[in-house]
């Protein structure tokens, strides 16, 4: 499966030098925060694919006008074509503003999290905004990593971590692909990444070990292609 992981600022060569080709084999779409919410509906018409997202901190906008024909992976765990998909959204609390959080915070939001993991038997993509305390991330607050982040890491060993918020023109802390010693690699998805997982990488659809939730997938996979834990 080829994936696009976008965040941070709209690629110019998606968007205002757009062509065809540009999204070419591309079977998703998946944002990291802090991109306009028009960019993400002109990618996921053009591209004709599906589009995941999770909040930036900078993404107030999309409480009044969110991305049409997005969907938003925020505290829940998406299922796409058998490749089970996280998100936790939001940057380290700097100031008062909406999807910035405390490590307290950020932690009680992966605890949630933690008990659909179980669920669905781990998670092959957890997509987040900041970076992972220790990873790519920077020594200020508002850059600053979670540590909660990388104990998912350890404990459920996703193939990727995608996020963003540490830009490339930051200097020498940007850092594209990063890896984690648990296996993981951490992308950071700053303007765009392209990359292909292989399907003998992660489960097929409905087939992650899992009794219950691999019956509620073949349940859903007659009426829809796209399978939302719902838990």
């Amino acid at each position: 499966m080829k994936i696009l992981a976008i965040a941070d600022q709209e690629s110019r060569s998606l968007w205002d030098y757009y062509t065809p080709d540009k999204l070419e084999g591309i079977d998703l779409i998946i944002s990291c925060g802090d991109l306009s919410p028009r960019f993400l509906e002109f990618l996921v018409t053009l591209g004709n694919v599906p589009l995941l997202y999770v909040r930036g901190n900078h993404d107030s906008a999309y409480d009044k006008n969110p991305p049409g024909g997005c969907i938003c992976i925020e505290n829940m765990i998406y299922n796409y074509k058998g490749l089970r998909i996280a998100g936790l959204g939001g940057s380290m609390r700097y100031k008062y503003g909406p999807d910035m959080y405390t490590e307290a915070e950020m932690r009680k939001r992966a605890r949630r999290l933690a008990f659909k993991i179980r669920y669905t038997n781990g998670i092959d993509i957890l997509v987040t905004h900041a970076p992972v305390k220790g990873y790519g991330d920077m020594l200020d607050l508002p850059h600053r990593g979670f540590e909660c982040f990388g104990r998912i890491l350890e404990k459920y060993k996703p193939l990727y971590l995608l996020h963003g918020h540490v830009h490339k023109n930051y200097g020498a802390r940007f850092q594209r692909v990063t890896g984690h010693p648990c296996g993981t690699s951490i992308v950071n998805a700053y303007e765009s990444y392209a990359f292909e997982i292989p399907k003998t990488d992660y489960p097929a659809f409905a087939k992650t070990g899992s009794y219950f939730y691999d019956l509620q997938c073949r349940l859903g996979e007659e009426s829809r292609v796209f399978y939302k834990n719902p838990v």
